[in-house]
């Protein structure tokens, strides 16, 4: 441990991972546990993009790819933003790395340096703050309530704004949440960033597809602030493709530059063959995630009505993504005669071992009340872990 760098040595471990991965040392013991904490599809990826990697695979695409992608792709990714977003990306501006964290990674590490301060709009996803502390940037995290539907407000965005304020980091729909903001509250949030020219806005959309209330918004949207806002997205969630590990952004040219230098040094282009599938991917009828997303709202209704059984337990409704953040502090304090609840990481432990169920403790997204319930999942899994959920519940007296 003393030979390790500062920087390494700061970083916490992802919870989220460390979940999975009790979760299933507990399964290789032959314990049957019900994962609810990894965050990623339960569904295949669709047949006509496997088959555009079967076909990459036979066509030799088997070389070096361009640092920034393959400009095939990144036309694709072009038109995408164009046809789906209505947001006008050059192909020269989009940048395709290794899945939507490295693209966050390389927007934060090519912009923040020492000392600068990138707001964090609490719940956050459990890397945020992490690869804002790997920038070597100073993260301000920003409370929200489950009452405002975990989104912060202008006010409280134009407090937290200093002369140190370099990015703000937003995720919508949101992971842990499932909250989105819409257009008029986006809007308001970019008027509030608009006269400090050296604030960015970088928008995590990887959720975009999966959306229970309408039309998918974008901060790039607003002509005012389009060039300062770095638009993150991927693959990965809307069309079922995690394991292909290719995400992408969309930035002002000089920025997309940087980050391609900064690839270039550090990973090159991703996978040639992952590319090649995630062509086929966004090129897709729209019915290819509609078929998904439906799906992902009928488990979103039922978890609600699952979880609104259990005394205590309080929620938002989530209005996209396949996550449910519950707020059980009801329970801190309490005991089944061996374990007393102190806090989310005790509550999601005590549910592991009593209930065999696989969450995330909310301290990992910087909300202490709450933990993090993934219904991507089958309804008969989602119907045996709330049952087993009550049951360990009801003997916290």
């Amino acid at each position: 441990m003393e030979h390790l760098s500062k920087r390494i040595k700061n970083l916490s471990e992802s919870q989220t991972i460390a979940m999975n991965q009790k979760s299933k040392d507990m399964q290789a013991q032959g314990i049957d546990v019900i994962n609810l904490s990894v965050g990623e599809p339960d569904f295949f990826t669709p047949d006509h993009i496997k088959e555009a990697a079967k076909k990459a695979v036979d066509d030799n695409f088997s070389f070096y790819s361009p640092v920034p992608g393959y400009p095939e792709l990144r036309k694709a990714i072009s038109e995408k933003f164009k046809r789906e977003n209505n947001l006008d990306y050059a192909p020269e501006q989009i940048v395709v790395s290794n899945g939507a964290k490295h693209s966050l990674a390389n927007a934060l590490l090519a912009l923040v340096d020492a000392g600068d301060e990138v707001i964090v709009p609490a719940p956050y996803w459990v890397s945020y703050a992490e690869l804002v502390k790997l920038s070597e940037g100073k993260n301000i995290i920003l409370e929200t309530s489950l009452e405002n539907d975990f989104k912060i407000t202008p006010d409280q965005l134009k407090n937290a704004i200093t002369p140190n304020t370099k990015a703000i980091l937003i995720c919508s729909p949101s992971n842990p949440t499932g909250s989105i903001y819409t257009k008029d509250e986006l809007e308001a949030l970019a008027k509030v960033v608009a006269p400090h020219e050296r604030i960015f806005i970088i928008t995590d959309e990887i959720y975009e597809h999966i959306n229970f209330v309408g039309k998918h918004e974008s901060f790039a949207q607003f002509d005012f602030i389009k060039d300062r806002v770095v638009t993150i997205n991927g693959v990965s969630k809307g069309y079922a493709m995690t394991g292909y590990r290719i995400g992408y952004m969309g930035a002002p040219a000089w920025l997309a530059k940087a980050c391609t230098k900064l690839q270039g040094q550090v990973t090159t282009g991703p996978s040639s063959i992952a590319q090649q599938a995630s062509i086929a991917a966004l090129n897709s009828p729209p019915e290819t995630t509609e078929k998904m997303r439906v799906v992902f709202q009928r488990r979103r209704d039922l978890i609600m009505k699952l979880l609104g059984e259990i005394p205590g337990v309080k929620f938002n409704t989530p209005a996209g993504a396949f996550y449910i953040f519950p707020d059980v502090s009801a329970y801190y304090g309490k005991s089944d005669g061996r374990t007393t609840i102190n806090n989310s990481t005790d509550f999601c432990i005590y549910l592991l071992e009593n209930a065999h169920i696989a969450t995330v403790p909310g301290e990992a997204f910087g909300e202490p009340k709450c933990i993090r319930i993934s219904f991507a999942t089958s309804d008969e899994k989602l119907e045996a872990a709330l049952k087993a959920f009550k049951g360990a519940a009801e003997k916290l007296k």
